[in-house]
This record gives structure tokens, C-alpha cells and sequence, in this order.
């Protein structure tokens, strides 16, 4: 017989900072509702809770009703944040590939997205269009985290122009931009241990020839992943797997 075991463990729900600070913590309002209506959860069950800041907090339900649940904290503990850190400098897709990228990338691993207006880009956050979509990226690593189990959340920020990008290429430990022509595979270059890595996505019409020249200028390296193609949508996320793989964190 093959008994099949669940490794996924208890779900995880957010909360702020100060409830962390007693022996019990109520889920309420959204988390609340998800908790008892959605899972439904019982008391007795596992549930953890986290302020996405590092601190995870192992409980037990011990009350649910309509709107919230009561958990009693049983341990808690903090993560550190994990090294080097990885950044990935999205070029914005169209339609609702963005937050998909975001998702997959947060679910992998990644600290922090960059919303990048490239100047290829088909898609343009300006105004109150801008404000909605990245509070969509927001809400999409917000969900995510908590699905992969994540002690700390991403940071997702937007939309950056080319001088914004150039900034973080420069301060990086190390700076690779995605290039499908790079005669080097990003599997075989020499990662840092700690820092800041700085992954540079292009958008669906590649990255135009006077941000690539501005990248090698500033230090960015050009790596492609492989013989096929990707699209800007899951590039990021197969690229970030491959530098979580060499750097260690994996």
C-alpha cells in the first residue's frame, strides 16, 4: 500500500506585527473570513500566521466563527532573510501576465519586483491605471506568499524608468540582463553569496539596443537561459530558479 503524505503543511495567514505580541491571535476581516469560510478551519487544526516581516508563528485553532477564528500561538520564530538577495526588474507584459510573473516568482523565491516601464513595452502604467496595477502585483505576491509559505514578503515596486533600473544594475553585487543572443548561459556564470543580485527582464520585443548598451555600461552582464525562447511572463521566474540554484539558496 502507498501512504501519501502532505508536505505542504499548515496554511498560512497574515497578520500586523503587534499581534505577535501575546499567546493568541484572532484572524479577522479578509483572513478571517478566508480561514472559516474558504479552509474551514476546526478548532484543533494547524494554522500558522506570519507579519511578513520574518516572524512565523505555529497554532492551534481554538475558536472559529461565522467572520473569524482564534488561534493559540503554540511557538514562534524568525527567519532570517535569506542570502543574496535576488531582485528581478520586470518589463511590463500585457494583460494579466504580469500578475502571473509575479506570482511564480514570488512562489520560487524572489525578495524583491520591479515594475519596469521598458521602452518596448506595449503596456503603460501612468495615472490611475498605473496605481490599480501595481496594487494587483501587490495583492498577487500578498496571496502568493502565503501559498509558498513565505516568513517574509516581497517587495513590489513600480512602475521604475530606465534611470531607476541603471541605479539598481550599478549597486548590485551582481547584475544579469536576460538576452536571448548572449553567447553566455546564465547557468554558468560566477555567483556572489550575499548582496544583491539584479535580474533584468526584457519585454516581449526584447530590450532595445540603448538600454542594453546602458546595462553593459553599467555593469550588467547579458546571460541567456537557454535554446528556447520564453516569454517575459515566465522568464523571470525560470531565470530566478536558475540563480537560487547556484547561489546556494537552493
Amino acid at each position: 500500500m502507498v501512504t501519501t503524505v502532505d508536505r505542504a503543511g499548515p496554511p498560512v495567514f497574515l497578520v500586523s506585527p503587534e499581534d505577535l505580541v501575546t499567546d493568541s491571535v484572532t484572524l479577522s476581516g479578509p483572513e478571517g473570513r478566508h480561514a472559516s469560510a474558504v479552509r474551514r478551519l476546526r478548532v484543533g487544526e494547524r494554522a500558522d500566521v506570519s507579519d511578513g516581516a520574518g516572524t512565523l508563528a505555529s497554532c492551534v485553532v481554538s475558536g472559529v466563527s461565522k467572520d473569524t477564528v482564534d488561534l493559540t500561538v503554540r511557538s514562534v520564530s524568525a527567519v532570517p532573510r535569506a542570502e543574496p538577495r535576488i531582485t528581478v526588474v520586470q518589463a511590463l507584459p500585457k494583460g494579466d501576465r504580469g500578475e502571473l510573473a509575479v506570482e511564480i516568482m514570488t512562489e520560487v523565491g524572489v525578495d524583491t519586483v520591479v515594475a519596469w516601464q521598458a521602452e518596448r513595452c506595449v503596456v503603460r502604467w501612468e495615472g490611475e491605471r498605473g496605481t490599480r496595477a501595481l496594487a494587483k502585483w501587490r495583492s498577487t505576491a500578498r496571496e502568493a506568499s502565503k501559498q509558498a509559505r513565505r516568513a517574509w514578503l516581497p517587495v513590489v515596486a513600480g512602475p521604475a524608468g530606465l534611470d531607476d533600473v541603471l541605479r539598481l544594475v550599478s549597486g548590485a553585487a551582481c547584475a544579469v540582463v536576460l538576452e536571448a543572443a548572449a553567447t553566455v548561459p546564465l547557468s554558468r556564470l560566477a555567483l556572489p553569496s550575499e548582496g544583491e543580485i539584479v535580474l533584468v527582464v526584457g519585454p516581449e520585443g526584447g530590450i532595445g539596443a540603448g538600454e542594453r548598451a546602458a546595462f553593459s555600461a553599467a555593469g550588467g552582464i547579458e546571460a541567456r537561459l537557454g535554446p528556447t525562447v520564453l516569454r517575459t511572463s515566465t522568464a523571470g521566474a525560470a531565470a530566478a530558479a536558475v540563480l537560487m540554484s547556484g547561489s546556494g539558496r537552493w
